[in-house]
């Protein structure tokens, strides 16, 4: 399954980091950064994650909250959120069924090694549950950045 801009976001249901959980229809309202990234605590994610740390008090004058969805379980959450000060909600798929619905689980190549894991993707998601727009196959530096542009333009 592909999400694409323009199309109604999927629904989901994710325990987070703090023994919480986290739904898109509890979110109604606001505008939503969903950020996928395939595991806590590795050199890109924690780059990832530190940029839309420091980018936080930006997000939230536009009423706009950042989740960073992986597989890992909520102990690696609560440890990676510690670690990095992380003020934003971290969300575990553990069944991938989230990670299926916004076709991020995909085969990916290392090494000449084919295995099955997260694409690395942002979707910004308005008030109304519409998907305004999507990165995919993200590159870390200046992403964030660049999310913040696109809410600030909603």
């Amino acid at each position: 399954m592909s999400v694409n801009e323009g199309d109604k976001a999927p629904d989901f249901s994710m325990t987070t980091d703090g023994d919480g959980t986290v739904s898109l229809k509890g979110l109604k309202g606001k505008n939503v950064v969903l950020y996928f990234y395939p595991k806590d605590s590795t050199p890109g994610c924690t780059t990832e994650a530190c940029a839309f740390r420091d980018l936080t008090p930006d997000f939230s004058k536009l009423d706009a909250e950042v989740i960073g969805v992986s597989k890992d379980s909520i102990k690696r959450h609560d440890n990676f959120k510690a670690k990095y000060e992380l003020p934003f909600l971290l969300a575990s798929d553990a069944d991938g069924d989230v990670c299926e619905r916004y076709g991020v689980w995909v085969e990916k190549s290392m090494y000449g090694k084919k295995f099955m894991g997260i694409e690395r993707a942002t979707f910004l998601i308005d008030g109304k549950g519409k998907v305004r727009k999507v990165w995919r196959k993200v590159k870390v530096a200046g992403h964030a950045e660049a999310v913040l542009e696109a809410v600030q333009a909603l």
